[in-house]
């Protein structure tokens, strides 16, 4: 009797979610709780683990397809482990992972593909030209070239293909584009000597890792400079709520992290009340879980403020887009090695360009400047964030 693979709760109020990939594709044995598909909310991506150890049948829903909470996306019936890896054609070899999961997403058993691989395994080209053959396109034979005379020069490649757009990406886009219509987005530029902060972290880096078993990063600087500006600037903490403004009285930081299926921005709970290690330690495990698809929903909601790291990309100066309802983000950039002037002398150091995109309706031009001065100030000088002064 076969069982059904059914889409799970991800998080209040998502009733739906888009498939993404398929880890186990028709045909192939899982075992229990073993990720079998990848699904995708407008929050958070999500491993399905199978119910149950068996063999895969049935696949009813394809990669970039929808699904509501509760359906059954795949059927499952009770077996007991192969001996070898799953086989492909009769006489073949095994089935590859790359293959399996091709023709998975195709809906095909492993027995649709013939293989030419080492030993007769089935690889991920067999596969393709399988899927090519069911849909009708020849895989190995081109069709006959018509008369040299009728031949027009090459243009050169044109192809294209089309994508779903994932509901992560269709979040991000909505609340980006409500940020620009919503509020009087204006942005403020500072630059910052990172001197203090690069041989602070060289003398220190190899004791402060073996102790807290984390490297010292630039972020942490950061956040702790950008707390201290922010109980200094309230107003860039702060948020409109009609024609209230709520002031609040700690900092829930996000950190925006390029994950592995795109932008995710997990937030920094009462940052104020940690150390450098605390956050260094948070940060590294966001980043680790963002590029596995693991990060929790209620990790991504949230935020009074928020800080991107253009830097780590080569970006040099940009405008970053606040976040709402947050009224304010913070960007960093390249340290870049550049001349400026020091007592009346011109001098090389590494610099930073920062900027600071705020909601105008709340935060006045003089607070933002001070913001910034403020985080440069705290940067430059950073033992009075250790000293707390």
């Amino acid at each position: 009797m076969s069982v059904e693979l059914k889409v799970p709760p991800v998080g209040e109020s998502i009733t739906e979610v888009a498939l993404g990939e398929w880890l186990k594709g028709e045909g192939e044995f899982v075992h229990r709780d073993e990720p079998v598909v990848v699904v995708e909310s407008d929050k958070v991506n999500l491993e399905v683990p199978a119910p149950i150890s068996g063999r895969i049948v049935r696949v009813r829903k394809r990669r970039g397809e929808t699904a509501k909470i509760g359906e059954t996306i795949a059927e499952l019936e009770p077996a007991d482990p192969p001996a070898a890896v799953s086989a492909g054609a009769a006489g073949a070899g095994p089935v590859m992972p790359s293959a399996a999961r091709v023709l998975g997403e195709a809906g095909l058993p492993a027995s649709a593909a013939a293989g030419t691989g080492p030993g007769g395994r089935v690889t991920k080209a067999d596969a393709q030209r399988a899927v090519e053959a069911r849909k009708g396109a020849p895989a190995t034979q081109p069709a006959p070239a018509p008369a040299a005379e009728a031949l027009l020069p090459p243009a050169g490649a044109r192809d294209e293909e089309a994508v779903p757009m994932s509901p992560l990406r269709q979040t991000v886009a909505r609340r980006l584009l409500e940020a620009q219509q919503n509020a009087a987005l204006l942005t403020t530029f500072n630059e910052i000597d990172m001197s203090a902060v690069l041989a602070l972290r060289a003398a220190h880096r190899d004791g402060y890792e073996e102790r807290y078993g984390v490297k010292l990063g630039f972020m942490s600087f950061f956040v702790k400079a950008a707390v201290d500006a922010l109980i200094a600037f309230p107003a860039v903490n702060a948020e409109i709520r009609g024609t209230t403004v709520v002031y609040r009285h700690y900092a829930d930081i996000g950190i925006a992290i390029g994950g592995g299926r795109g932008l995710v921005v997990p937030i920094l709970r009462n940052a104020e009340s940690l150390s450098f290690a605390d956050i260094e330690k948070q940060i590294a495990d966001f980043g680790r879980r963002a590029k596995e698809g693991k990060l929790k929903l209620e990790e991504l909601t949230g935020g009074t403020f928020s800080i991107t790291n253009g830097g780590i990309y080569g970006s040099l100066l940009s405008t970053p887009i606040v976040n709402p309802p947050q009224s304010g983000i913070l960007g960093m950039h390249a340290i870049q090695d550049r001349p400026i002037a020091v007592a009346g002398q011109v001098v090389i150091r590494p610099m930073m360009y920062v900027a600071l995109t705020y909601d105008h309706r709340l935060v006045d031009g003089r607070e933002a400047v001070g913001f910034l001065k403020r985080v440069k100030e705290c940067i430059e000088n950073p033992v009075r964030m250790l000293l707390e002064v």
